[in-house]
């Protein structure tokens, strides 16, 4: 009868042992922060929304001239990522197109095409 209290005694505390036995530290989820991603492809529908911004940038500067020839320039030196912002912008309705052209137009290699074609014109 003793061996059988022992053994009920020594299971019971056993079943108690393994309730309490330490437990990791609960952890919280994280969600990681949504990503925007930039487009890094220029496509046709964009390309033409950025040309026409350009475009009307040159021509509020060179009122009555064709500056087509010029937006070509400027068309040319800008990186895909500039065409996307003057594209996305104008989309927007985000003035500030005329600073992003601008940027694009003071580069020497920019500069140098609109002289080049100032003088076939």
């Amino acid at each position: 009868m003793r061996f059988q209290t022992l053994a009920a005694l020594g299971l019971a505390a056993a079943t108690l042992a393994a309730c309490a036995a330490p437990m990791p530290p609960a952890t919280t989820v994280t969600v990681p922060p949504a990503v925007v991603t930039t487009p890094t492809v220029l496509d046709a529908a964009s390309r033409q929304v950025a040309r026409t911004v350009i475009n009307a940038e040159m021509e509020k500067r060179l009122p009555g001239a064709n500056v087509a020839p010029y937006t070509d320039c400027v068309v040319n030196n800008a990186t895909t990522a500039e065409l996307i912002d003057i594209a996305q912008a104008s989309r927007a309705g985000v003035s500030g197109t005329a600073d992003s052209v601008a940027a694009i137009v003071s580069r020497p290699a920019t500069t140098q095409c609109i002289a080049a074609a100032a003088r076939t014109a």
